[in-house]
C-alpha cells in the first residue's frame, strides 16, 4: 500500500470516528459529537435541515459510466476511499403560511448495515418538532432513504388525520410496476427499495395528493416535478421576499458539480437525469439561489457558481 493510501485511510477513519461520537460510562446512549439540524431562513420561511445520519453507497456506483481511473483520482483528491462511501441523508421542515411541511424523511430505521443512520425521528423531536404539527409532507421520490422516516413504527398514528402527502402522479405511477432495467442499482438494494414502496403505498394511499407537474403546496413553497432520477422526482422550490432555495432531492449529488455528466447508479434514466442536473446547476447559478440537497454533506447549504459550463459547489459560510 502506498504512503498516500495509508496516509488517505489514516484520514478517513479519524472522519467516522469523530462523527460515530463516543460513549461514557454512566450515560444512556451515546454523545452526539457533531451537529444534527441546521436553520436557514428564506424570507418570511424558515427551514430547518435535519441530519438522518449516514449510509454507504458502492464508490462505483456513484459513477458507473466514468473511467475507472478518472473516478480514483476524483476519489483520491477528495480522501475519499476508492471501495465505499459514506453518503449523507439529509430531511427538511419548512414553516410557511402556518403549515408544517416534511420535505422527505430519511431512512427511519435501523437498517442492517447502516448502524450510523436511522436517526430522522429522534432528531426531529430534538429539534423541538411534533409529528402532530406536521400539516404537510413533500416527497422528492419514494426510495427507501427517503420514505422511511414516515415507515418507522407508531409515527403514523402521531399524525394528523388530514394530513397530505404530496408525490407527482408519475411517481406513484412507476412504483405500482417499478421497472430497474436502466438502473446499476446494487442487488442487496432493490428488494429494500421495493418493499419501502410497497409499504408507502399501501400504509399512506388515502393521504397521498398527486400532481402532474407542479404544484404550490404552501405560500411560496412549490414542488416541481423533474424526472431523471426516477420518472416522478421532483424538486421544492421556496421564494419569500427577494430570497430564494431549492430543495434538489436526488437530482444534484456531490459528484455532480465536477462531473455531471457521471450516471449515479440509483438513476432510472441516466441521460435525463444529466440533463436535470445541468438545467438546475444553471439555473442556481443564474438566480444566485440557496441549494440543499439530500446526499450533500450536512448541512448541505450552499450555492452554485459558474464558469461557463463548469459548475462548482460552494458551501455556505455556518451562520451561528
Amino acid at each position: 500500500m502506498s504512503q498516500a493510501e495509508t496516509k488517505r485511510r489514516t484520514i478517513v477513519q479519524q472522519e467516522k470516528n469523530m462523527r460515530s461520537g463516543t460513549s461514557h460510562p454512566g450515560r444512556q446512549g451515546r454523545d452526539e459529537l457533531v451537529p444534527s439540524r441546521y436553520a436557514v431562513r428564506v424570507g418570511e420561511i424558515d427551514v430547518l435541515v435535519i441530519s438522518d445520519g449516514m449510509i454507504w453507497i458502492p464508490a462505483e456506483a456513484m459513477a458507473t459510466n466514468a473511467d475507472p481511473a478518472v473516478r480514483a483520482a476524483w476519489l483520491d483528491d477528495r480522501f475519499l476511499p476508492q471501495d465505499e462511501l459514506d453518503w449523507a441523508l439529509n430531511a427538511f421542515v419548512v414553516r410557511s403560511g402556518g403549515q408544517t411541511i416534511l420535505i422527505d424523511s430519511g431512512l427511519g430505521g435501523e437498517y442492517a448495515g447502516y448502524p450510523r443512520a436511522g436517526q430522522f425521528v429522534h432528531r426531529l423531536e430534538a429539534a423541538g418538532v411534533d409529528f402532530a404539527s406536521v400539516t404537510d409532507v413533500v416527497l422528492t421520490h419514494m426510495h427507501f432513504d427517503h420514505v422511511g422516516g414516515l415507515l418507522v413504527d407508531g409515527v403514523k398514528d402521531r399524525l394528523r388525520p388530514d394530513l397530505r402527502v404530496h408525490v407527482s402522479a408519475a411517481e406513484t405511477r412507476f412504483w405500482e410496476s417499478p421497472d430497474f432495467s436502466r438502473t446499476a442499482i446494487p442487488p442487496e438494494f432493490v428488494e429494500v427499495i421495493c418493499r419501502a414502496s410497497r409499504q408507502f403505498l399501501n400504509e399512506y394511499r388515502s393521504r397521498i395528493r398527486t400532481f402532474e407537474e407542479e404544484s404550490e403546496v404552501a405560500p411560496g413553497v412549490v414542488v416541481t416535478r423533474t424526472g431523471g432520477h426516477t420518472p416522478g422526482h421532483s424538486v421544492v422550490r421556496l421564494a419569500s421576499g427577494g430570497d430564494r432555495l431549492m430543495f434538489a432531492g436526488d437530482a444534484l449529488l456531490p459528484a455532480s458539480f465536477d462531473h455531471p455528466e457521471w450516471h449515479n447508479g440509483f438513476e432510472h434514466d441516466p441521460e435525463e437525469a444529466t440533463r436535470v442536473r445541468l438545467r438546475l446547476m444553471r439555473e442556481l447559478a443564474d438566480t444566485g439561489s440557496l441549494l440543499v440537497s439530500t446526499h450533500m454533506p450536512f448541512p448541505s447549504v450552499g450555492h452554485v457558481a459558474a464558469a461557463g459550463n463548469l459548475f462548482r459547489w460552494v458551501p455556505a459560510w455556518w451562520d451561528y
